[in-house]
């Protein structure tokens, strides 16, 4: 355990370059900052490779006293553990008030196939393609909302924004540390990862405004493969290719389309709302809350 007071510190220096996708890939780390997704890494069991924290901030709140003695007293702790002034602290926040730790990772910490492997068996029907997603706060609550509906997977072309930046960190809530995502697939890739997921036959519903042919009224209790397209542009022409059928939801007043976040919980909830009505061979399951 050391302390670092200067934000000029090489370290420190280090940390902030891991706020760009370019930082990210020249020190092969990213970042994931707060105690929610913190104690979430420790509950999944994944160790961070160094953890910078600030114990006035933590010591806050008792949520913050609480991780701080599970950092200083437990065996949990990562190769590096470093306390920092507050003043280092917020150089390295990305958000307006720190809340007094950052993670450091490796990029292959969240492992598409290890988090697979952690997950209980069940039969997940929809595989989720995010075609050339540009908004970082799209990107994390459709993680969060793909996680929420028991997607199988996501997959990212290679237009899509860093899904390991800070702004889709926040906005997905910890759904990095259990949701697998694969990154910058070519669309033979993606169409190979369609035909596994989809060994009947594949299926591969593209989401776009003025089809024929409604959400709804799909069977999406079966294995299919959903493209949400680009915000502005819409769905590239490699999706074009992959389809085997537009969907659409219903628009009223002259609303052309939907955010992209909005209209991909609207089709996955449907997944869920069918996958309810019929039960599945295990048991329903999905949670309900009300």
């Amino acid at each position: 355990m050391s302390g670092i007071t200067s934000p000029s510190n090489p370290r420190i220096s280090r940390l902030q370059t891991l706020h760009t996708t370019r930082g990210r890939k020249k020190n092969g780390q990213f970042l994931m900052e707060g105690l929610n997704l913190l104690e979430t890494l420790l509950d999944a069991s994944i160790v961070p490779q160094e953890i910078y924290y600030q114990p006035t901030l933590l010591q806050r709140t008792p949520r913050g006293k609480a991780l701080l003695d599970r950092l200083l007293y437990t065996r949990e702790l990562p190769a590096v553990l470093v306390e920092v002034s507050e003043r280092v602290m917020e150089a390295v926040s990305d958000v307006q008030s720190a809340q007094g730790v950052v993670s450091v990772l490796g990029l292959d910490a969240l492992n598409a196939d290890q988090l697979r492997a952690r997950r209980p068996e069940k039969r997940r029907p929809a595989l989720l393609i995010l075609d050339d997603l540009a908004d970082p706060g799209n990107m994390g609550t459709i993680l969060r909302t793909a996680l929420a509906t028991d997607v199988d997977t996501v997959l990212l072309t290679p237009d899509c924004v860093d899904y390991l930046s800070p702004k889709v960190m926040r906005a997905a809530a910890g759904a990095h540390i259990a949701l697998p995502v694969e990154a910058n697939l070519a669309w033979a890739a993606i169409a190979e990862r369609i035909a596994l997921h989809c060994p009947a036959a594949p299926r591969t519903l593209l989401a776009e405004a003025g089809s024929e042919h409604l959400y709804y009224a799909q069977d999406l209790s079966s294995p299919f493969a959903l493209i949400v397209g680009n915000e502005a542009h819409g769905p590239s022409k490699g999706a074009k290719a992959l389809a085997t059928l537009t969907i659409t939801i219903p628009l009223a007043n002259g609303v052309e389309s939907l955010n992209a976040a909005i209209a991909s919980g609207i089709i996955l909830y449907e997944m869920v709302r069918q996958l309810g009505s019929q039960g599945d061979r295990e048991g329903r399951p999905y949670k309900d809350t009300r």
